[in-house]
């Protein structure tokens, strides 16, 4: 058994641990409340916008499509991998990570992988395995749309002038606080919605269903990106915030161990010294 003064020092030491997640956790509380808010406002609009889109380009005739919907032979993937810049959030990060990983040896296992990777924690590791083209991990510095879009307009250009065929995203959809889904969504091209043929009949288009398309699917796509990345952001929150609500809970109860284990050992002590106190008045008297 450890002395009282090693005891002593561990529980000095979770104790200090305990409040350090446990302020990290209410940070983390703070951070998510803002980030699910906004997350929850603009994913009924992002999610609309890319339907009408999708519906609208499937009523386009011949070669009247958008570029940016045009099918071709699959050779080259470019997955854009958005993690974190800090750790310390469970299992956010690794899933991710796992989930590119199997991308690359089994969905697209005869095509050629790149990646761009939003977010240090994807960037360190896949950078070891796997061809990283470009990050941008300082996107969480200041995440606005207009830091989203410059992304995105460089994503839809490597599609137009034919460097990938494919471009797809892979995040952490934002469920609740304690439940994070990966998602593998396809960016370009745009994914028609077969059969949805109500929109030529049931609205008058001006300009031309054409125009319209050419105009709002740059913008629709440059949302599709913020809503992933914001989408991934409040998941972070969540799964650190879940993460330092279960280290604290676990510091708690090291604690009450030790506390326990240092009790023993003090009445341990306590009891020695009695019994070798009586004993050595006995000998005296006899």
């Amino acid at each position: 058994m450890a002395n009282l003064k090693e005891i002593r020092g561990r529980i000095v030491s979770v104790s200090s641990t305990m409040q350090i997640t446990s302020a990290m956790k209410m940070v983390s509380a703070a951070k998510l409340k803002k980030a699910q808010d906004a997350i929850t406002v603009m994913r009924p609009y992002a999610e609309k916008l890319t339907e009408l889109l999708q519906g609208l380009s499937a009523t386009l005739e011949g070669d009247s499509g958008s570029i940016y919907a045009e099918e071709r032979e699959v050779n080259k993937v470019l997955v854009v991998a958005i993690t974190s810049n800090r750790g310390l959030c469970g299992a956010f990060n690794t899933n991710i990570i796992k989930e590119a990983k199997q991308v690359v040896s089994a969905t697209y296992r005869d095509k050629d992988v790149d990646f761009v990777t939003i977010g240090k924690k994807g960037d360190d590791v896949l950078r070891k395995s796997c061809t990283v083209i470009e990050n941008h991990n300082g996107i969480f510095d200041d995440l606005t749309f207009d830091h989203v879009s410059e992304i995105a307009e460089r994503l839809m250009e490597m599609y137009v002038n034919g460097s990938y065929d494919k471009i797809v995203l892979l995040y952490n959809h934002f469920k609740n606080a304690a439940t994070q889904v990966v998602r593998s969504e396809q960016f370009l091209p745009i994914v028609p919605v077969e059969g949805n043929k109500e929109l030529a009949s049931d609205y008058i288009f001006e300009p031309s269903k054409e125009e319209i398309v050419e105009t709002l699917i740059p913008k629709s796509l440059k949302t599709q990106l913020y809503k992933a990345i914001r989408d991934s952001f409040a998941s972070e929150h969540g799964a650190r915030m879940t993460a330092m609500h279960k280290a604290t809970d676990n510091a708690k109860e090291l604690r009450d161990q030790l506390k326990l284990t240092y009790n023993k050992a003090r009445q341990a002590a306590i009891t020695n010294e009695i019994l070798e106190i009586v004993g050595g008045a006995e000998a005296l008297n006899g």
